[in-house]
């Protein structure tokens, strides 16, 4: 009798299994050979179990027929081995000063460190990434980004040089497109290249998204350690228009560090991105449950 429960149990659990799949099949035939853009930064960068259903997230999402990008942060990372190095880090609005000593150390971390190591871990899950910045094949093209700042003492804004520091100008998409017709997973570290082939450091959540308009991607989903935009309660908000985020942003509703985030998927959706996310990377299998399922798990950002 005990082994007929567990047989009822596990057939059960089949069937549970089975419809799950089921529940998928109109988005995977929506988003079929659709681009999707992935920026990667947060604890899901940092927890090895998290960083690994991420990974199997990707395989999957290229196996059924998608065209996943994947654009990652390190800031954590690039801290803490300047902090091992005795180089003092300083921030202006969020933003790194990156001197000549600073660079060397982001490009090495970003590039040579977490770049190869999200490469190397897509492809143990049985994927085929290739890791790339945006130098490479004339990728990102960017210019020196200055903060500016109104001050009592002057009738005009105070210009701060922030060094390497750069603000995209130009993406070429030709890389990406060739290496998604080649069945690669682009892995992208957020570093640009200047006019004259000087390197600069550029906000990751920016690089996915200017990679997105580019390509005019199905989707741009940012991760992050946020639930996704929060109202004045503190509760989830689970879809918002444009004309919505503005109202909120006027109310100061949205602030602090989601307020590039929010900009940064605004401006997707002007050049033609379909539909924003901002999902939670905490959350176990956070792309797949945004994305192929109804309620999602954070906050959609659509035109209307």
């Amino acid at each position: 009798m005990n082994k007929l429960k567990e047989t009822q149990a596990e057939l059960t659990q089949h069937i549970e299994k089975a419809e799950i799949l089921l529940d998928a099949l109109p988005y995977l035939r929506e988003f079929r050979h659709q681009t999707f853009v992935i920026k990667f930064g947060g604890a899901a960068m940092v927890d090895q179990e998290l960083k690994r259903n991420f990974a199997l997230n990707i395989v999957l999402m290229k196996t059924i027929g998608l065209n996943p990008i994947v654009v990652h942060g390190g800031g954590l990372q690039i801290g803490k081995t300047l902090d091992r190095m005795g180089i003092k880090s300083r921030f202006v609005d969020g933003h790194r000063i990156t001197d000549e000593e600073t660079l060397d150390v982001v490009e090495m971390v970003l590039v040579g460190k977490v770049n190869k190591e999200i490469v190397s871990l897509i492809n143990s899950q049985g994927g085929n990434a290739v890791g790339l910045s945006g130098k490479d094949g004339g990728l990102i093209k960017a210019k020196r980004f200055r903060v500016k700042r109104m001050t009592e003492d002057l009738d005009r804004p105070e210009i701060i040089d922030l060094g390497h520091v750069g603000e995209i100008t130009q993406v070429h998409p030709e890389i990406l497109d060739s290496l998604n017709e080649g069945n690669f997973i682009p892995v992208i570290a957020p570093v640009g290249a200047g006019k004259n082939g000087e390197t600069f450091n550029i906000n990751a959540d920016f690089v996915a998204g200017a990679i997105a308009s580019a390509l005019k991607a199905e989707k741009l989903v940012l991760l992050t350690d946020e639930p996704g935009v929060l109202n004045g309660k503190k509760k989830l908000i689970s879809t918002l228009t444009k004309k919505e985020v503005n109202r909120l942003t006027r109310q100061k509703v949205i602030t602090g560090g989601m307020l590039p985030k929010v900009k940064c998927c605004l401006d997707a959706l002007e050049a033609g991105v379909s539909k924003t996310h901002i999902i939670d990377g905490r959350i176990k299998h956070s792309v797949l449950l945004e994305i192929f399922t109804k309620e999602g798990i954070g906050t959609e950002i659509v035109c209307s």
